[in-house]
């Protein structure tokens, strides 16, 4: 009990200072938002209504009480409202978390595919043919952009043969270009982790013991290799949550496909500062609850954490 309060008050703490350093950075980044929310209608405004919306949305009080009042109303689950269109963050946010969810599965499914298979018929065959591509494909994987993979995609797929769309989310076949480019993007990491992962495992003790009880090989490997070497594996993809976010974004606004990613991106450009703000703590939220499933999911994986806890 004493240990869930500690982690609390640690998460607690982490999501003050995140929130203090970005709403900080944010204030200090070079332009005016008030004068992109009155350009919006484009129409002539005087000095008298630039300060009347700037006294309106707090901006004349310190930053030290305009963070006050924005970290209070965090508490309340008040993000805010947009600037530009005056809805409130959490609305605009969560209508676009679906569609950056969706392309974060799929991708994480073409990781799979990719990276288990290779990665472990590497593994199983080493010095093979079969591990001399893999190990080539992964390199290849590894030096390629994902905005440039995508950009290949697009012409291949969309413009030279006509097959996907290149933007928009409509139907399945919207978010298989999306997808593919950052799922291989991904596989390419891995495939090089699953690989090392697994032949470190074939050569422990317990493999060999198994092996001396007359256990099948494809049972030593499933319900032994496989489950001990995952462990690393999902490690890896806890530490790589923010690139894996960052490639998001890039993918959301290669394609034009409406989730966090791209909004995030547009309100950028406009300084659309609540929901910058909003978009950084949402996603460090998300970030904490994964890397809390990835600690507990120890527990299951490996026998040594369970029993020490």
């Amino acid at each position: 009990m004493k240990l869930a309060g500690k982690r609390l008050l640690e998460v607690i703490l982490f999501f003050v200072i995140l929130s203090f350093v970005s709403f900080l950075l944010i204030k200090l980044t070079p332009g005016d938002p008030v004068k992109s929310i009155l350009r919006v209608d484009d129409v002539a405004v005087n000095t008298e209504q630039i300060e009347e919306l700037r006294t309106e949305l707090g901006f004349d009080q310190p930053i030290p009480m305009q963070y006050w009042n924005w970290l209070t109303n965090f508490f309340q689950l008040d993000f805010g409202n947009s600037y530009i269109t005056n809805e409130p963050v959490l609305d605009i946010l969560f209508s676009r978390l679906p569609a950056t969810l969706e392309l974060t599965v799929f991708s994480l499914l073409v990781m799979s595919l990719i990276a288990v298979p290779l990665g472990s018929l590497s593994a199983l065959y080493k010095n093979s043919w079969i591990d001399q591509l893999s190990r080539l494909l992964s390199l290849i994987g590894s030096a390629v952009p994902s905005f440039w993979l995508g950009l290949i995609f697009i012409d291949l797929f969309a413009v030279k043969l006509n097959i996907f769309p290149t933007m928009g989310r409509d139907g399945f076949s919207s978010i298989i270009l999306p997808s593919l480019t950052l799922g291989i993007a991904m596989a390419s990491v891995y495939v090089r982790l699953i690989r090392s992962s697994l032949l470190e495992t074939m050569g422990q003790d317990f493999i060999k013991a198994a092996r001396s009880r007359g256990l099948s090989e494809s049972r030593i490997f499933f319900a032994h290799v496989f489950r001990h070497s995952l462990t690393p594996v999902i490690t890896v993809f806890g530490v790589s949550l923010g690139s894996l976010i960052g490639g998001i974004v890039v993918i959301e606004v290669l394609f034009a496909y409406p989730g966090v990613g791209k909004l995030v991106v547009s309100s950028i450009t406009s300084r659309d500062y609540p929901i910058i703000q909003g978009y950084i703590l949402l996603m460090a939220i998300i970030v904490f609850v994964i890397n809390t499933l990835v600690d507990v999911s120890y527990r299951y994986l490996n026998p040594e954490v369970r029993l020490k806890g």
